[in-house]
C-alpha cells in the first residue's frame, strides 16, 4: 500500500521537478525479489495519477534491477582501487568477538587481502579520520564522525549488491539532482555520501523531510495507524485535498493560510522552508481540509464525485431502487453535512431503500411512551397536506403546538420512522422528496411496530 509519506515524499519532488522545468524521476528498487511484485507496482502508479501525477508528469518507471551490471561495475572498481574488500565473517564471527550484536562490524577481514570466493562479502573500507559532513536543504550540516561508520556491505556473499550502493550508482546513471525522501534514511546519507565521493561524483542535493507522527508523537506505522493512501480515498477523500494537506506536513505557505489552492503551493513552496521537526499526521484535520474541498465543489460535480459510492454490490439498496434525479434532489442538502464521500450513503439510503435501515439505538432514543400518539396524530395530519417541505413543516408544528412540544420534540420520532436514524439530511426536504405514499406507510409501519 503507497504510504502517506511516500505521497508526501512524491509531491515534494514533483512540485520541484515543475518549479525548475527539471523532472520526476520514479525508480522501483526492486533488487529485493521478495518485496517487489507487479501489482505493488501497479499501485503505485494508481496512486500517483490519483494523486494528479500522470505517466507524462514523470520518467519511469524505471528498475533498479535493469541496472545491475552498472552495480556490479561499481563494485569492481572499488575493490580495485582498494576501497572495498572482501569480508568472510559471519554475523554470528562478528557478535562473538565483539560480545554485542549492537557494536557492528569489527573490521576483522579489513587487511587480510582476501581474495572473492562463495560466502565471502564486500564492504566498504570507511574512512577511520576525520568527519562526513551532509549538507541538507532542510537539516543543514549534520556531520557524522567516520570512526563510527563501520565498513558496510556493498555485495552480498552471493554477489548481489546491496540497497546503499545500488541506490547510489542509480542515482550517478540516472543524473540525479536532488534527494528528496524522509528522515528514516538520513542515517544512511553519510555512508551513501561516501560512496559517491569513493565513486569520482558530486553527490546529489540531500533533503530528509520530517517524520510523520501520530497524535502521540510516535512515527507513523503501518501495522498501528492508518496510512494507506489507497484507504483514504476509498473512504471518500479527495486527491485535491489530500495533496494540500500532505504539503503542510512540514511547509507552510506565506500569510495564516493553510486551505491553498495547488498552482499557489507549487509557486510559493521551496525545500529550504521545510521545518525539520516532526510533523503531527492529524486525520481530524485532514477530514476537515476534505469536507472543505467537498463543499466547494459544483453540486453536479459533487454528484459525479459521489457515484463510486452510489453504484455497485456494495450498496445497501437493490441496483434498480438507485435514482439518479432523486439522489440529484438531495445532493445539495447532503453536500453540506459530509466530510467524505462515502458518508453519504448511510445519508440518504433510506431514499433507495424498500424499508428505513433497522436501527435499535435510534428506535430506543426516539420512540417513548408518547410517540404512538404523536405519530398517529401526524400520520391523520399528513393525509391531506400539501407535499411540500414548508407545509409538511407547519403541520409538523401544529401537531407539536397541541401537545406543548417544541418541533425538535416533534420530529425526532417522525425521522426515526421515515429514515431510520436520528440525524441526516433536513426532515421535510427528505420526505418531501420520499413521497406521500412511502412516508406514509413508514409512518403507519413504525405505529404497528409500537402497538
Amino acid at each position: 500500500m503507497f504510504h502517506v509519506g511516500n505521497a508526501r515524499s512524491v509531491l515534494f519532488n514533483w512540485v520541484l521537478a515543475r518549479q525548475s522545468g527539471g523532472t520526476l524521476v520514479l525508480r522501483i528498487e526492486d533488487t529485493d525479489a521478495a518485496r517487489s511484485r507487479p501489482e505493488w507496482v501497479r499501485g503505485i502508479l494508481d496512486a500517483m495519477a490519483w494523486l494528479g501525477i500522470g505517466p507524462d508528469e514523470y520518467e519511469g518507471p524505471l528498475f533498479q534491477s535493469d541496472y545491475v551490471q552498472d552495480h556490479r561495475a561499481a563494485i569492481s572498481r572499488l575493490l580495485t582501487v582498494g576501497l572495498a574488500y572482501y569480508c568472510e565473517c559471519t554475523r554470528d564471527q562478528v557478535i562473538a568477538r565483539t560480545g554485542s550484536e549492537h557494536k557492528g562490524y569489527d573490521g576483522f577481514c579489513r587487511d587480510r587481502a582476501l581474495g572473492g570466493g562463495d560466502g565471502r562479502a564486500v564492504r566498504f573500507r570507511t574512512p577511520k579520520e576525520g568527519t562526513t559532513v551532509v549538507v541538507d536543504l532542510v537539516r543543514g550540516k549534520p556531520a557524522f564522525e567516520n570512526a563510527l561508520i563501520e565498513d558496510f556491505v556493498i555485495a552480498r556473499s552471493d554477489g548481489s549488491p546491496v540497497f546503499l550502493l545500488a541506490n547510489v550508482v542509480d542515482d550517478m546513471v540516472m543524473g540525479i539532482t536532488h534527494v528528496i525522501r524522509a528522515e528514516e534514511h538520513l542515517s544512511n546519507a553519510p555512508k551513501q555520501q561516501l560512496l559517491w565521493e569513493a565513486l569520482g561524483a558530486e553527490p546529489p542535493v540531500w533533503v530528509h523531510a520530517p517524520i510523520l507522527v501520530n497524535e502521540k508523537r510516535q512515527k507513523l506505522s503501518k501495522r498501528r495507524d492508518r496510512v494507506a493512501l489507497e484507504d483514504f480515498r476509498a473512504d471518500g477523500y479527495l486527491a485535491e485535498a489530500i495533496r494540500n494537506y500532505l504539503m503542510l506536513l512540514g511547509w507552510a505557505p506565506s500569510g495564516d493560510r493553510e486551505i491553498v489552492p495547488w498552482d499557489a503551493i507549487v509557486a510559493e513552496f521551496r525545500l529550504e522552508d521545510v521545518n525539520p521537526s516532526p510533523t503531527f499526521f492529524d486525520v481530524k484535520k485532514l477530514r476537515a481540509f476534505n469536507g472543505h474541498y467537498i463543499r466547494a465543489l459544483s453540486v453536479d460535480g459533487f454528484v459525479e464525485a459521489c457515484k463510486p459510492w452510489l453504484h455497485g454490490d456494495s450498496t445497501p439498496w437493490r441496483p434498480e431502487a438507485y435514482e439518479e434525479g432523486v439522489f440529484a434532489a438531495v445532493a445539495g442538502l447532503a453536500q453540506t453535512r459530509v466530510a467524505v464521500l462515502s458518508e453519504v450513503v448511510p445519508m440518504v439510503d433510506f431514499l433507495f431503500l424498500d424499508e428505513p435501515p433497522a436501527d435499535d439505538a435510534a428506535w430506543e432514543k426516539a420512540m417513548n411512551a408518547d410517540a404512538s400518539g404523536l405519530l398517529g396524530a401526524v400520520a391523520e395530519a399528513y393525509r391531506s397536506v400539501e407535499w411540500r417541505a414548508e407545509p409538511l413543516k407547519a403541520a409538523l408544528e401544529a401537531v407539536g403546538a397541541v401537545r406543548g412540544l417544541k418541533l425538535g420534540k416533534v420530529q425526532a420520532p417522525v425521522r426515526v420512522a421515515v429514515t431510520g436514524r436520528t440525524v441526516g439530511l433536513p426532515l421535510f426536504e427528505s420526505i418531501e422528496i420520499l413521497g406521500r405514499e412511502r412516508t406514509m406507510a413508514r409512518l403507519r409501519a413504525a405505529l404497528d411496530r409500537m402497538s
